[in-house]
């Protein structure tokens, strides 16, 4: 049962459970208990599974490792601390493996030289030893792995990654037993993707091999729902949930943030002022500050910031970049010197925002939208690092788009609103891999092996077919498959109701291809003549349908088709770009904030269309002028002036130019034509996230397309999505709602498998699939397998795996991938399923050229340095189109 834990115990409660070396220890270097503490002191001492939320500089760390030291520390001195490993800790970053590994042995080292100065001389025959530590990752060396195994440590740090690797190892396993604590950090990085499912299966299988019911400790700085992560933690036991208490300390750490613009208007600024203005708010901001921790979202941004910021300011090797293009060198040395506090200010993409020890910060600046509620507070709240800090942060924004986005976030962070996650369920490709893993040990009866992979949360509803369908595939029941080389890795007999390991190369296969990471590299791009222009992310291809355009090198071309791991192109010089090169790098906007968006807009846009009929539009119009109802609301938001003008300019100009605003319970479907073109778009104003937008957008464009049999070309962004065409059509309201008709009673899922199965989002993941599934084999006998020879063998398997069934399990798992979690078709399903019950009304409206909630969307794929002033250029013609319309119009 999932519980929520009550009132805190009392400091004196707390500290009674703990040794009295180790209760001396803390008394004399903490001044008090910090709210997670107040709890989990007894609760973990009481054998209690917990999970604990609070924010960065909470004291979680502790909260969750004091009583076991103590507990290791009562058998030390009992004589009764044996060589073995009595606690396991699992972080997703191996960077935060060494800082807990170096934080610990501080006061393991401080207690144990207490008890020795006590103790004296008769320390050695009474057999009091010292609580071992140790780490164990991909990094651990040949020598250190022996010397765990001779001397276990009492308590392991390690990854989800090595732990599985840790279980198929019999001799290192036998240290295991008897195991009594598992802690796992930073549980919001693991909970909502397949690496948390993986860890999910191992902590089940840790349970047969440690042949111990461990007391489960889960911590995480942004957790919501609550009860979600707590059932991830503890897993089933009898189809019900395991005992957990939760402890939500989240809110502990006041912040103090605000949305900004530099400048007063976004639109006619000066490119150069406007970043000018930017990097001056920044400098100053750095100025009032000891140290500033700088997000940019993307690696490119991340250097851009570092190099402005050295060359108009004149710092030095006080500023640097860290992000995941770097080194491990270069990262470990900017996380060392911020601990030291010799640097004045590192800047990241996403990499700082999670816990690893960065000493203190006084300042975080967002540049741009983060995309949840939940990342900017992991984020704001690195700074303050103790838990009774202020968390101080700015959000710098330079589009009016943004600006909404991000006062409703930060709003939304102040009122204590948090993004949902999702766990990935029934991830057919991740229980493949563990079933082999499961083979290596153990003879496993078939029931058997299925109670344990349905006690993980991940797998609960596990349907026993698909279990049995994977059984078959691993045993190499599919003869076709082995024309591919797709080869037996169990056996399993249906008569007898069992499965066992298949041959001698089988557990070398295993530990040289598990986990849940797929291999990517960079794709070469080839334009006409078999010229190389340069490379892509792989990641950046799978978003590419053909027709496409983006920029490399400054130049467009147009997507048009892939072999392998190069990607043909041609040069589409006169054409607009349909997506930025960041675009893969760039987190979608979380489905929640979207519809906290979508209400903001409702009513906002009842506030402004009041103020409308009451003043005189040129009024309305002028720069900084906000009638006094509006800005009694926005003056309830954490953002600045220049933000509060902006906003309220963008409704006025909207609701003048279309009389109307999409929101979360109107979609507004927009007809309209690109300047000086004969390019026609339908402009879908959706505010649901990327996710969403990208399932909607390939239903509506497939549909619209058929309808009038057209090319449609489609633009997808947070805010909504764009069909377009230069065909002789016309999309008018019968047109519209023929196609919402159809779309509101068809079989999108289907619909979305035909369309899907031939693009380079299919191929792509598949691979990564039929990789952790072990289909396709990235390395073995000790050779690695190239990408690109992976690409290949798994486009003749997919075709293989099609022709014995279409529904073939890991086909089955790539599109479950596909639909939700790349896409959220369950969620686009239901929007579409609103529409036709009535409680999302659409609109139809025929503008002569984009409205203004439409430019960010019709310019999306200019978002790019190269075509900045470009884009900024467009933006201007389009607002002066609108002014003089409305003008007019008055």
């Amino acid at each position: 049962m999932i519980t929520q834990a009550g009132e805190p115990f009392s400091d004196q409660e707390s500290l009674s459970v703990l040794n009295g070396y180790v209760k001396k220890w803390f008394m004399e270097n903490f001044k008090e208990l910090t709210p997670p503490q107040k709890y989990s002191f007894k609760l973990i001492a009481e054998k209690k599974n917990i999970l604990v939320t609070a924010p960065t500089g909470s004291g979680k760390t502790m909260s969750a490792f004091l009583s076991i030291i103590s507990k290791l520390f009562d058998l030390s001195l009992q004589g009764k601390l044996e060589d073995r490993i009595y606690c396991v800790y699992i972080s997703p970053l191996r960077a935060l493996n060494n800082d807990i590994y170096k934080n610990l042995n501080v006061p393991l080292d401080q207690i144990y030289q207490e008890i020795v100065k006590e103790k004296g001389v008769d320390i050695i025959k009474s057999n009091i030893r010292k609580v071992t530590i140790a780490v164990r990752t991909g990094d651990t060396t040949q020598k250190e792995r022996r010397e765990q195994l001779q001397k276990p440590p009492n308590i392991l740090v390690t990854t989800p990654e090595s732990l599985a690797i840790l279980l198929n190892s019999e001799k290192f396993s036998l240290n295991m037993k008897g195991l009594e604590y598992v802690i796992i950090d930073e549980l919001h990085e693991l909970a909502n993707n397949k690496r948390g499912v993986h860890l999910a299966l191992s902590l089940e299988r840790l349970v047969e091999v440690t042949e111990s019911n461990f007391t489960r400790v889960g911590l995480g700085a942004t957790l919501h729902p609550l009860e979600e992560a707590a059932k991830f933690l503890v897993g089933y036991s009898n189809g019900e949930p395991r005992d957990c208490v939760v402890i939500d300390a989240s809110w502990s750490k006041k912040l103090d943030i605000i949305t900004m613009s530099p400048v007063k208007d976004l639109i006619y600024t000066k490119d150069g002022s406007v970043e000018d203005s930017m990097y001056e708010e920044i400098n100053k901001i750095m100025k009032q500050s000891k140290s500033t921790l700088i997000f940019t979202n993307t690696r490119s941004g991340t250097e851009r910031v570092v190099y402005n910021l050295k060359r108009r300011y004149k710092y030095g090797e006080d500023i640097a970049a860290h992000h995941g293009s770097l080194s491990r060198e270069s990262r470990l040395e900017v996380e060392e010197l911020l601990k030291k506090g010799s640097l004045k200010c590192a800047v990241s993409s996403t990499s700082l925002e999670l816990g690893i020890d960065v000493g203190s910060i006084e300042n975080v600046i967002q540049l741009g939208s983060p995309k949840s509620v939940t990342r900017a507070i992991q984020r704001f709240g690195r700074a303050g690092h103790s838990f009774k800090a202020v968390a101080k942060g700015e959000m710098i924004v330079l589009n009016r788009d943004d600006l909404i986005e991000c006062t409703v976030m930060l709003d939304a962070a102040l009122k204590r609103h948090l993004d949902s996650f999702a766990v990935p369920q029934n991830a057919l490709d991740v229980l493949a891999q563990h079933i082999v893993g499961m083979s290596l040990t153990n003879k496993w009866n078939v029931d058997d092996a299925f109670n344990v992979v349905r006690r993980a949360y991940p797998y609960h509803e596990l349907d026993k077919k698909d279990f049995i369908y994977l059984l078959n595939y691993l045993a190499g029941t599919y003869v076709g498959l082995e024309s591919r080389r797709v080869y037996a890795k169990i056996w399993y007999d249906e008569k007898e109701n069992a499965f066992g390991k298949r041959g001698r190369f089988t557990k070398v296969i295993y530990m040289l291809n598990q986990g849940t990471i797929p291999d990517e590299v960079a794709v070469n791009v080839i334009a006409t003549g078999n010229k190389w222009i340069g490379n892509i992310e792989e990641e950046f291809l799978t978003r590419l349908k053909q027709g496409d355009v983006f920029t490399l090198g400054g130049r467009m071309y147009r997507f048009e088709y892939t072999r392998g791991m190069k990607a043909y192109v041609t040069e589409a010089k006169d054409s607009a770009p349909t997506i930025p090169p960041w675009f893969s790098e760039q987190l979608p906007l979380s489905y929640e904030l979207a519809i906290e968006i979508g209400r903001f807009r409702a009513t906002f846009g009842e506030i402004v269309s009041a103020c409308i009929k009451k003043a005189k539009i040129k009024s309305l119009l002028k720069a900084g002028a906000i009638p006094d109802e509006a800005k009694e609301f926005l003056d309830t938001l954490p953002i600045d002036e220049n933000a509060k003008r902006a906003i309220f300019g963008y409704f006025v100009e909207q609701l003048l130019f279309t009389k109307m605003l999409p929101n979360d319970k109107q979609l507004v479907i927009e007809s309209t034509s690109e300047l000086d073109s004969e390019k026609k778009h339908l402009i879908f104003h959706s505010l649901y996230g990327r996710r969403i937008n990208d399932a909607l957008s390939r239903a509506f464009g497939i549909m619209l397309g058929e309808m009038l049999d057209i090319d449609i070309g489609v633009m997808v962004n947070d805010n909504g999505f764009v069909l377009s065409t230069e065909e002789d059509v016309e999309f008018d309201k019968r047109t519209i709602d023929d196609l919402m008709s159809d779309i509101t009673s068809t079989d999108i899922p289907r619909m979305l498998k035909r369309n899907i199965r031939k693009t380079e989002l299919m191929r792509r993941r598949f691979r990564h699939v039929a990789a952790r599934s072990f289909m396709i084999l990235k390395n073995y006998k000790g050779y690695k397998m190239t990408v690109g020879r992976q690409q290949v063998n798994s486009q003749l398997v997919l075709n293989a795996a099609e022709q014995i069934d279409p529904n073939f399990p890991i086909i089955k798992e790539v599109y479950r991938e596909i639909f939700n979690d790349v896409m959220d078709l369950p969620r686009a399903e239901s929007i579409l399923q609103e529409i036709k019950k009535g409680t999302i009304v659409y609109k139809f409206i025929e503008t002569p050229f984009p409205s203004p909630f439409a430019h960010g969307m019709i310019t999306f794929g200019h978002a790019d340095v190269v075509l900045m002033k470009e884009r900024n250029k467009y933006l201007q013609s389009l607002h002066k189109l609108v002014l003089e319309r409305i003008k007019r119009n008055a």
